[in-house]
């Protein structure tokens, strides 16, 4: 399993009870991958005390904080198993509904993936989810239901295919929905924070929200250029009542409204376009300057090769 924390010192001897005792009964060998990505409290060392308590986990502390996505990756990059779940270190998603998910991969399912069907966020994050969800599916044309959720199990043909891809700007639910493979949904309640407050803020839900926009859809440059096309032939459609006005008509009255409508509009238009172009330009930039998507600081605890977990 794999799971990304950040200061969730609080959460943490509680997340790995209920693991221990929702995986006990259902697998014979698993392996706890916890992923503490640059938290400022003491959550590595809490995750610490349980590696000399528990072989079967291991902890891997990132240098920095690169981000829930990039922490998933790292932990997907040292898993091992022949299956690999993945979900968030709040207890919002539930470890009880683990077995199920390995459960539908033993029936031959590649991909096991949860979809919210109750939410305590309110009506204004649920909207827009439900908005973005949309966009999306629409603009890739790649089914990603609504309420689907970081929280899935994934056969190991689909974490070697995921391995192949170190692209910056992750969005691993669309590149899990991109790579294909068997899949199925698990309807699940997410359960109310434990401890704290959310980690996902407006300001990162809206980058996450564009970097799987921007990632998996060229549409909005196309966008830009019927955009620019309508508004030529507005301009052309005014320029030629112009003419016709000052030529025919005689009656044109030098206005400064009309004058500064066009070029207010005409300017809009043109920032539009060229604020798209800058966010896939800078994507480029990002992408070919090479860099890791994390680094790793630390790593302890974990069994050796021979004795990996399932």
């Amino acid at each position: 399993m794999v799971l990304p924390l950040y200061n969730e010192q609080a959460t943490v001897a509680a997340l790995h009870a209920r693991l221990s005792a929702a995986l006990g009964p259902a697998i014979e060998s698993y392996e706890l991958i916890f992923v503490d990505d640059g938290s400022r409290d003491e959550t590595f060392a809490a995750l610490a005390r349980l590696c000399d308590t528990d072989p079967r986990v291991k902890a891997i502390s990132l240098s920095r904080n690169f981000g829930h996505q990039a922490a998933l990756m790292a932990g997907l990059d040292h898993a091992r198993g022949r299956a690999v779940v993945m979900m968030d270190g709040d207890l919002q998603h539930p470890p009880e509904l683990v077995p199920e998910l390995i459960e539908r991969w033993r029936q031959g399912y590649d991909i096991v993936y949860t979809v919210r069907v109750e939410d305590s966020e309110g009506i204004v994050k649920r909207s827009t989810g439900r908005t973005f969800y949309a966009l999306f599916r629409w603009l890739s044309h790649i089914n990603l239901e609504s309420g689907a959720a970081d929280f899935r199990l994934l056969d190991a043909r689909v974490v070697d295919a995921l391995h192949r891809f170190r692209e910056r700007f992750l969005f691993l639910r669309g590149l899990i929905g991109w790579v294909g493979f068997r899949s199925v949904a698990v309807p699940y309640a997410a359960a109310p924070r434990a401890r704290g407050l959310s980690k996902y803020t407006v300001r990162r839900m809206f980058r996450l929200a564009l970097d799987g926009l921007f990632s998996f859809s060229v549409l909005p440059l196309r966008a830009a250029i019927w955009f620019g096309l309508v508004v030529a032939v507005l301009g052309v459609a005014y320029a030629a009542f112009a003419l016709y006005a000052a030529l025919w008509q005689h009656s044109t009255v030098p206005g400064w409204t009309s004058l500064m409508v066009v070029v207010l509009l005409l300017g809009g238009v043109q920032l539009i376009i060229v604020g798209i172009l800058g966010e896939y330009l800078g994507r480029v930039y990002e992408e070919v300057k090479g860099r890791p998507v994390y680094l790793v600081r630390e790593i302890l605890g974990g069994r050796r090769e021979d004795a990996a977990g399932s």
